[in-house]
């Protein structure tokens, strides 16, 4: 059995490492997780200021409630292995995630995970730091599976639209959903990854969706994620935490309903009985098993 945590992800909120002014906002968000990033949005000038930036802001703001997760830089660049070890060594106890953006293969998250279990060793750590990985590069998705399964510590994987059209050559205004494709674009590549992560018992997190005053274009890409498995999605603007927030937690009255299906079929197991009827519905282990799937998302929201 996995000993991944279990954690709110409906909205991963992206803020620049680089603004007090917005990490502050963002403590005060409603937002699931927020990734503190020393990636795209912080300029190459400011990345190592902005490693200090963020250890001040994970250690004196108050984020209770929501996942602390810092988001490194490219492991092909100078910059990541030095954010790694800064940001660990300077404010590891008030970190649960680093995101790791632009994985190409399993290799890359196996340095990581190395990195990371050597530091956590010199410090003497009690709990495990957790990884997200993002998939934005046509060889990731190739690779998609064995980066799914590549370590204990892989929590869950992002499928980054914006890198990824540019590895693949897709048109820029599609990210913001004014895309003349017939169809969703994004389909073949959520449900490729979404397999990967349920197959390797991770999760599966949408990425961004470019054009924050599109708040109803933003909601049928969450609506489009969540049915085909995802539990949350990045949030690039504070507009687009409620939108994601309410689309992907489940509805009281089906939590309430798969609650009774529930109950009511381990009743009947318990008698010898195979299949039953409630309230007109036939339920037997199938039903039981597709029901679960809210029942485990109500648990983790405290719903």
């Amino acid at each position: 059995m996995s000993s991944r945590p279990q954690r709110a992800r409906r909205v991963e909120l992206a803020v620049p490492g680089s603004s007090e002014k917005m990490m502050a906002k963002a403590a005060q968000s409603r937002a699931d997780l927020v990734f503190l990033d020393l990636e795209d949005a912080v300029a190459p000038s400011a990345k190592v200021e902005a490693r200090s930036k963020i250890v001040d802001a994970l250690k004196n703001l108050d984020w209770t409630g929501k996942t602390r997760a810092v988001r490194i830089n490219d492991l092909t660049t100078q910059y990541a292995y030095e954010d790694l070890i800064h940001v660990m060594e300077h404010a590891a106890d008030h970190i649960d995630v680093i995101i790791v953006p632009k994985v190409m293969s399993a290799r890359d998250i196996y340095f990581v995970d190395t990195l990371l279990t050597q530091i956590e060793k010199k410090l003497k750590l009690k709990r495990r730091i957790g990884l997200e990985a993002l998939i934005e590069e046509v060889e990731a998705m190739i690779n998609v599976e064995e980066i799914a399964r590549s370590s204990e510590r892989l929590e869950a994987l992002i499928l980054g639209m914006g890198d990824y059209s540019a590895s693949q050559g897709i048109d820029l205004k599609s990210i913001g959903g004014e895309s003349t494709y017939p169809g969703d674009l994004w389909h073949y590549c959520r449900f490729k990854m979404i397999i990967a992560c349920r197959a390797a018992g991770i999760e599966a997190v949408d990425g961004p969706f470019g054009n924050f005053k599109n708040p109803e274009g933003f909601r049928t890409e969450c609506e489009r994620a969540r049915i085909l498995g995802c539990v949350g999605k990045w949030a690039i603007h504070p507009s687009q935490i409620d939108i994601a927030v309410e689309c992907f937690t489940p509805p009281m009255d089906e939590v309430v309903k798969a609650r009774k299906l529930a109950a009511a079929y381990a009743e009947a197991e318990a008698q010898g009985l195979g299949a039953i009827n409630v309230d007109g519905n036939l339920v037997d282990a199938a039903s039981v098993r597709l029901v679960g799937n809210i029942l485990k998302r109500a648990e983790i929201l405290g719903l």
